[in-house]
């Protein structure tokens, strides 16, 4: 069977039961591609994609790899953080970091997927969207011209969702919580980069249709 690799940060990653109902998206995926994939999230909190390298979780991913699989990259979110962990530069380090990953896995004879991240839910208090990733989804996505790599745009995706949702209803794909709603969260919280199991399963479909459109299965 084929392999489905997710690499990314806390949107797309596994969650514990002390964290739920904070879903990533990446939970979501194997119901959604059913028998053609196995699917392996290796996508980690927050990672970017300097810290996802030097930590060796790429190389993970990259030494169980088979010709014919496919792995999905999204970072952005945590690459744009000051420390030297994980700060990386868009135009620079950014995509010299995805394109060797990409070509890692063009090496194997497996198939390398750019995904930019997905939009935070901040709303000004006119009630506009605004785009907090700066030019890290334009810089993947000028590699992935540049390179010829599929690209699923989720950045641009996520933010007509929630733009068309609007402010008030585009809270129920994050986990915001009242205070004694959740047994985890006694103090309630109001989270708006990380997805509830709604928010995840909506991530989740979105991201396989755009997927089957490359045809790549």
């Amino acid at each position: 069977m084929r392999q489905l690799f997710l690499l990314g940060d806390s949107t797309c990653a596994e969650k514990e039961a002390d964290k739920r109902p904070e879903t990533g998206w990446g939970m979501m995926m194997q119901e959604l591609v059913g028998p053609s994939f196995s699917v392996v999230n290796l996508a980690l909190n927050g990672r970017s994609t300097k810290s996802f390298l030097q930590e060796g979780v790429f190389g993970k991913c990259h030494k169980a790899l088979k010709a014919g699989d496919v792995v999905m990259i999204q970072f952005g979110h945590n690459d744009s953080k000051e420390d030297d962990q994980r700060h990386t530069d868009p135009w620079t380090t950014y995509q010299g970091n995805l394109a060797f990953m990409a070509e890692q896995v063009r090496q194997k004879g497996a198939y390398p997927i750019l995904l930019t991240p997905i939009c935070r839910r901040r709303f000004t208090e006119e009630g506009v969207l605004v785009q907090t990733h700066g030019d890290y989804p334009s810089a993947m996505i000028a590699l992935a011209k540049g390179r010829g790599y599929p690209l699923l745009d989720l950045t641009k995706e996520t933010f007509l969702l929630l733009s068309h949702l609007g402010a008030q209803a585009s809270k129920r794909l994050f986990l915001h919580l009242a205070p004694a709603e959740h047994p985890n969260y006694p103090e309630g919280t109001a989270d708006d980069t990380h997805l509830n199991e709604l928010g995840a399963a909506v991530i989740a479909k979105k991201v396989t249709e755009l997927f089957l459109r490359l045809n790549l299965v």
